[in-house]
């Protein structure tokens, strides 16, 4: 399928997390913008790896700010409607640093704000870190220029995943992921009355960080 805009033409296949930040700089040059590493893994997050949507909302920032500028954050947030600070991106960094406090107080937003934040998504983004991590640790070359690529993340993020690696060994990352896809089948309502968000989310830290 192929989307066209403003003289621009995007093709809205899906493309892997860790290429569409190249591509979210290739579309950005030609509006003449630039954007942070965190503001695209936000982008990402919250819009999947869907080019069209992600397009849409490229088009809408590129009218309200002047050539020239850097996405931040902080545009994010105040255009698009994406917490800086309470998004699954820094509740994956929270968890991945083993901050206890930073975690349940970003899932105590997502238990209280269901329809922005999903029990789906969010159980989806966690499990993919952590198989990342999974596969980190079973790396021999632990080379910053050749991990990034095999993880498939941005170089910028990779420290994020030396820290988790540090404080998760690679048993306990094992004990995870099987915890996790416990936590996905209950969220999609089989094998459990319709738990709500908020105890899935304990469920989900407490299997976690005990």
């Amino acid at each position: 399928k192929i989307l066209a805009q403003k003289g621009v033409v995007y093709e809205s296949k899906k493309l892997y997390e860790n290429q569409v930040g190249e591509w979210l700089k290739r579309v950005l040059q030609g509006k003449k913008l630039n954007i942070e590493p965190k503001a695209a893994a936000m982008l990402v997050d919250f819009l999947g790896t869907d080019l069209s949507k992600i397009a849409n909302e490229l088009d809408k920032l590129a009218i309200i700010l002047p050539q020239g500028s850097t996405i931040t954050p902080a545009i994010i947030e105040e255009n698009i409607g994406f917490s800086k600070d309470f998004n699954v991106f820094e509740f994956r960094k929270a968890i991945g640093e083993r901050n206890q406090l930073k975690s349940y107080q970003i899932a105590d937003h997502f238990a209280q704000n269901p329809k922005d934040n999903p029990m789906v998504v969010t159980t989806s983004l966690v499990f993919s870190f952590f198989i990342q991590l999974l596969k980190y640790h079973g790396l021999k070359d632990r080379n910053p220029k050749t991990v990034a690529p095999i993880l498939g993340v941005s170089p910028f993020f990779l420290k994020d995943y030396d820290v988790a690696l540090r404080n998760y060994p690679m048993k306990k990352v094992s004990q995870i992921v099987a915890s996790l896809r416990d936590i996905d089948v209950k969220s999609k309502g089989v094998g459990a009355n319709a738990l709500p968000q908020s105890d899935l989310l304990k469920e989900m830290l407490v299997k976690i960080f005990n």
